[in-house]
């Protein structure tokens, strides 16, 4: 059995979350990929800059909250952050649930370069673990799954 659902949960699903969607539907398009925060808070505009800058447009994801998805059933949940994963709703005990913290770029400060640099690291971060998870954690789970 094959992941074919997986949620990516973050706080405000305005900057993480949906940074990881992207790759991972960008990675991968055989999985259905979802992303939500804790609570909606909107679209980084910076997000959106950083992303297009490596080829992905994100204009027309929209931020969501987990609360939008109801009883939606996934195979497995990925948390970006250290406060989605404390706050994580109630799963299903066979769904399958990773946790990576990345740091939250809207909260970087200091000048404008200074903030688009931290936009810049963490989504190369989340690129970089986006990528690895596509070729070395989903094909073991898939394995383990099939046993």
């Amino acid at each position: 059995m094959k992941a074919q659902s997986i949620l990516v949960l973050c706080t405000g699903n305005s900057c993480r979350s949906q940074m990881a969607e992207a790759y991972l539907k960008h990675f991968s398009e055989e999985l259905s990929i979802r992303s939500a925060g804790i609570r909606a808070e909107g679209l980084n505009p910076l997000m959106v800059q950083v992303m297009r800058e490596d080829g992905i447009d994100v204009s027309g994801q929209r931020s969501k909250s987990v609360d939008e998805l109801g009883n939606t059933r996934f195979d497995m949940v990925i948390t970006v952050c250290d406060h989605a994963k404390e706050s994580c709703p109630h799963f299903p005990a066979d769904t399958l649930i990773i946790h990576r913290d990345f740091r939250d770029p809207a909260t970087a400060t200091g000048s404008h370069e200074e903030v688009i640099a931290v936009f810049r690291k963490v989504r190369n971060e989340i690129k970089a673990f986006c990528k690895e998870f596509i070729e070395s954690v989903l094909p073991n789970y898939s394995r383990a799954a099939k046993s």
